[in-house]
């Protein structure tokens, strides 16, 4: 087993020993994650520290445990408690994704790229583009909004009421799938961005990183869970995001099938892909 000693200069690192290059050394910690050995969202963020977070955001989430975050004497060790710094005081990549002032500044590409066309091919008319930064929690309830703006609804007047001449799919289906990217998606891959395509037949959604080793496809449509990042996952379930029992993708498809629609995941290259047909 491969363990972290230290950082080398230039971008050399060194493992159990052996040096190795840039593109090693992220190679291997896609590996570890994958097999659960090493998880990127407890990795401190060199020269962050207490200043970069949002103290306010701090106090609310606390609060939800009869914690006065504010009136705390020792702020610095409740925090790394729970994961949000390290003992040297920088924040950890689940401290900074949920709770930082500009998670952006440290994790450039921890954001998502949102894009509409008009048609079905990538090369259609673009109607609308967004990139969503902020908190995953921010990025997560501005998809939703921009999905459920985007949608276009069939309606018509019938006596008194309006009725949807398109049956369409709950909020709590693009909520699951919204969620599932941000909290499973890997942040040690750099220079990738979650992206989420609508077409006019079908909404697409492509997190970075590969499923770990013991999931597999027909697992998780059965209702196994998982988690790249179990830091992250476990403050959003805090914050009411996620229930963590694996009903989400079961939910979906569920909801798919009700409305004759075909759900799809796929595993492409170094990202997951789910297709959700419209």
């Amino acid at each position: 087993m491969y363990e972290i000693i230290k950082q080398g200069e230039n971008d050399v690192y060194e493992f159990e020993g052996e040096e190795v290059s840039n593109t090693s050394y992220a190679e291997l910690l896609r590996l570890f994650q994958q097999s659960g050995m090493f998880h990127f969202d407890l990795t401190a963020i060199t020269k962050s520290g207490l200043k970069d977070l949002d103290f306010s955001k701090l106090q609310r989430y606390f609060e939800r445990y009869d914690i006065d975050f504010n009136a705390e004497d020792n702020k610095k060790q409740l925090l790394i408690n729970t994961d949000i710094i390290t003992e040297e005081g920088e924040m950890t990549v689940a401290g900074n994704l949920l709770f930082g002032i500009n998670p952006q500044r440290w994790l450039p590409n921890a954001s998502i790229s949102f894009a509409h066309f008009h048609g079905n091919h990538i090369t259609s008319e673009l109607i609308d583009k967004k990139n969503i930064e902020g908190t995953l929690d921010n990025q997560v309830d501005n998809l939703i909004r921009i999905i459920q703006n985007n949608l276009i609804k069939g309606s018509d007047i019938i006596g008194s009421k309006t009725v949807d001449l398109k049956p369409s799919y709950p909020d709590k289906v693009f909520r699951e799938l919204c969620v599932n990217a941000c909290i499973h998606r890997n942040y040690s891959i750099d220079g990738s961005r979650i992206r989420v395509f609508m077409f006019s037949d079908r909404l697409e959604f492509y997190s970075p990183g590969r499923l770990p080793n013991t999931v597999t496809i027909p697992k998780m449509m059965s209702g196994v869970s998982y988690s790249n990042n179990p830091v992250i996952l476990k403050f959003m379930e805090n914050l009411r995001y996620v229930d963590k029992l694996g009903r989400g993708i079961p939910m979906v498809l569920q909801e798919s099938i009700k409305l004759g629609k075909k759900l799809m995941l796929e595993e492409i290259g170094e990202e997951f892909k789910v297709t959700l047909e419209l």
